[in-house]
């Protein structure tokens, strides 16, 4: 039995069955590189659902993590610390935000934004106590949490779950009519993904974000993005609303955030929003903790300072121009926005992407049918080059 096997059994015996990854064991990783137990070379084309967009183990995130364990690695908020408000005011002057409310996963991220919105609602819009409506989008994937899955469209993540909360109103994904239809009085937001990455890699039409940010605008009601996945650069800007000069009013960070090294989200907004939150109202054990807050601002630093937003939009363009000259059966479109790309094909992904594991390239399918590509934002042409050498001769032969 291969050193794999016998990690996979383990996972399979003792873990519960909530995923479906797979059969590759990785033991370590540098750069766009990974490793499994036996030895195997691969190239990561997932990026950890775009977590390790600096790559993995950078030295400089890695130099930051370990002189912090060193010093102190948690306070709670009972006390302050040296390294959230530096991390805070990086945070926000790279972005443009005021303020930012730091959390740990992306689902707390979600729903901070969610109470965050609602408290908006009652005290600012002032709608009536407990009517305050957020409209999201069909195909969305915001997290899994029993609040977050009670608006997803998809019966799988809500089957035996319920019931759910209340308050939230789903309209197709890229119908700006379907928005202006379903704004009433208590709506107090439109909270959308500007990609939908766990739904197929789905792009919205040319033009969408700032139509439907412009009707929000009209309507008083808070534009919000969710660019935990297609934030800090995997789209070829710092943010997916970049693309159409769109600011939301509350944008929600994670996974990037931390290059990967220890959960790090958030909710950039402004004082007149993020402001509203008094002692009491809202709160985390470990979410602004210092372990936290100096990997945050070590990754931030290393995405700005390496060039590596420019690089994703360079070579963005590259991989889904060459991915869509691959004259395939199999298939059905190439889309995406810089190094975040959907293949999608005409029957299921899955044997393709076991078939880009045999060749030494590791990617995961979503939606079923759709191959999604994201390396690490750190990847070079060569690299791209050698991936697609396999990968064409994959999808044309399968």
């Amino acid at each position: 039995m291969s050193k794999s096997q016998t990690y996979i059994e383990l996972d399979d015996t003792y873990g519960a069955h909530n995923y479906h990854p797979l059969d590759v064991v990785v033991e370590h990783a540098e750069g766009v590189w990974v490793y499994d137990v036996d030895g195997n070379k691969y190239l990561d084309c997932l990026a950890a659902y775009s977590a390790v967009n600096q790559g993995h183990c950078h030295p400089k995130i890695l130099e930051a993590a370990q002189s912090q364990m060193g010093r102190v690695t948690l306070t709670s908020r009972a006390f302050r610390n040296d390294q959230m408000g530096p991390f805070l005011k990086t945070l926000c002057d790279m972005t443009g935000y005021e303020m930012a409310l730091p959390m740990n996963t992306g689902a707390e991220a979600v729903e901070s934004a969610i109470k965050l919105i609602r408290k908006w609602g009652y005290q600012i819009k002032e709608i009536p106590q407990d009517k305050a409506e957020i409209i999201v989008c069909d195909g969305n994937f915001q997290g899994r949490t029993v609040t977050i899955i009670g608006f997803s469209s998809e019966d799988q993540y809500k089957e035996d779950f319920g019931p759910f909360t209340p308050g939230f109103v789903n309209i197709p994904y890229g119908d700006t009519d379907a928005l202006r239809a379903a704004i009433n009085e208590n709506t107090a937001a439109f909270m959308l993904e500007p990609i939908q990455g766990e739904g197929g890699v789905i792009v919205p039409p040319e033009g969408y974000l700032k139509e439907a940010y412009d009707i929000c605008k009209e309507n008083n009601v808070l534009f919000v993005a969710d660019e935990i996945q297609t934030g800090f650069g995997r789209t070829g800007k710092m943010f997916a609303c970049d693309h159409e000069d769109v600011k939301a009013d509350m944008t929600i960070i994670g996974k990037a955030l931390s290059g990967g090294f220890y959960p790090v989200s958030g909710v950039l907004g402004s004082k007149e929003i993020l402001g509203l939150l008094r002692p009491g109202d809202h709160g985390s054990t470990f979410g602004g903790n210092p372990l936290g807050a100096a990997i945050g601002q070590a990754a931030l630093k290393a995405l700005d300072g390496e060039g590596m937003v420019q690089n994703s939009y360079d070579l963005g363009e590259y991989f889904k121009g060459r991915l869509s000259r691959i004259e395939s059966d199999h298939i059905k479109e190439v889309r995406g926005k810089g190094l975040f790309i959907g293949v999608e094909l005409h029957g299921p992904a899955r044997r393709f992407c076991e078939a880009l594991q045999d060749k030494g390239i590791l990617c995961k399918e979503t939606h079923e049918n759709v191959i999604r590509f994201a390396p690490p934002l750190v990847i070079t042409k060569d690299e791209i080059d050698w991936a697609l050498s396999h990968i064409e001769p994959v999808l044309m032969e399968n």
